[in-house]
């Protein structure tokens, strides 16, 4: 086997240059996104905290929820907010549940820890407000704030850990510390003892809750690496996981699954754990 070494971090975690019509994200999500907040029974801009973007949106099935899935956005701890993304309710409210989906502050003027702190409080927040099992998906860095939730530290109430049964890493990024490489970390301001204390790869995760990793096969190598990294680590660590590589998918359209109720991404979320 014949090894490489990675010469431009920058290009290694650098999506929208790398994909065809990459510049056609994030604009293509605002009007489906903006379409769905106008129907069904939505609770838009609840607020969980004290900053102007500790806000979530709720949106609720008809009857009474089987439960909580709350889906945290990318964006590299950077940018974007939870307007963009209310369209990928839509899979999961067509099938039962409530979803929430929150906005928090944003690097530098927070720390990924702070971010991290403010997505408990969102998911604590909200479950207070629906009963049933709680399900948490996130996206790139909403992957690495999600899977946070079920490391062993995490800062989740115990109310809400006893409640939570699968986390869904789209695309995340579950190692920090190759960020400190990156010209990013001039927002993140990450040093190696952040980097290493906030890496969920770095940590154990929850006993009881089941982890499912996805990535486009489409995706750059360092996104199918630290897809594989997490699954790898937590199944030694005697986690329930699973590894998906969904062919001919790019990482700004991994996504688009959780937006009907009967795609493979949408049924693997929900599924019953027995069938896991």
């Amino acid at each position: 086997m014949t090894g490489f070494a990675v010469s431009d971090w920058d290009d290694a975690y650098e999506n929208g240059r790398n994909i065809p019509n990459g510049s056609d994200w994030p604009v293509a999500w605002v009007a489906p996104a903006q379409a769905f907040r106008h129907r069904g029974s939505n609770r838009l801009d609840i607020s969980y905290g004290k900053s102007e973007r500790s806000r979530y949106d709720l949106f609720l099935p008809e009857g009474t929820p089987k439960g909580l899935f709350v889906f945290v956005h990318g964006g590299y701890w950077v940018a974007l907010d939870k307007s963009y993304w209310s369209h990928l309710a839509t899979g999961a409210v067509d099938s039962g549940w409530a979803v929430a989906i929150p906005s928090y502050d944003l690097c530098p003027t927070v720390s990924i820890a702070e971010i991290t702190a403010q997505i408990a409080a969102a998911i604590d927040h909200a479950a207070a407000a629906v009963s049933g099992p709680v399900v948490l998906a996130g996206h790139s860095a909403g992957g690495h704030l999600v899977t946070a939730m079920m490391c062993d530290n995490t800062p989740l109430s115990p109310a809400t850990q006893s409640r939570l049964r699968h986390v869904i890493s789209l695309s995340g990024l579950h190692d920090l510390r190759p960020l400190l490489a990156t010209k990013r970390n001039e927002m993140l301001r990450l040093d190696m003892a952040s980097a290493t204390a906030g890496s969920p790869a770095l940590q154990r995760p929850l006993p009881g809750v089941r982890l499912t990793t996805w990535v486009g096969g489409g995706e750059r190598q360092e996104f199918l690496r630290q897809t594989a990294l997490l699954t790898n680590i937590w199944h030694g660590l005697g986690c329930t996981t699973q590894a998906i590589v969904e062919p001919d998918r790019h990482h700004f359209n991994v996504i688009d699954g959780l937006a009907d109720r009967s795609s493979p991404l949408t049924r693997t979320v929900l599924r019953d754990p027995d069938d896991f």
